[in-house]
């Protein structure tokens, strides 16, 4: 994909830190132009929601983009990564 700033390839990377000193490459990789999907299943509660606090502020930072997937599942992505919903546009499941 050509870009201005030169060619540009969708790049998906999965992380699954174990600390919270790992959060910045996931920060580093959304700067990187990478799509990022961060699984925070195996961290501490708390230290969980210091890493997406975190993340979350720098993608922001640049312009990007977060959305939940699930309890300890969320996806970083670029401002060049357009990120879209299935067609019914029901995200809640509680009903």
């Amino acid at each position: 994909m050509e870009t201005p700033f030169g060619n540009w390839l969708p790049e998906v990377t999965v992380m699954t830190p174990a600390r919270f000193e790992d959060a910045m490459s996931a920060v580093q990789a959304v700067q990187q132009l990478k799509t990022v999907v961060l699984h925070l299943g195996g961290m501490a509660p708390d230290e969980a929601q210091r890493t997406i606090d975190f993340v979350s502020g720098g993608v922001y930072a640049m312009d990007g983009q977060s959305e939940r997937l699930a309890d300890t599942v969320f996806l970083f992505a670029p401002s060049l990564v357009r990120i879209s919903h299935d067609a019914n546009g029901d995200r809640d499941e509680r009903g």
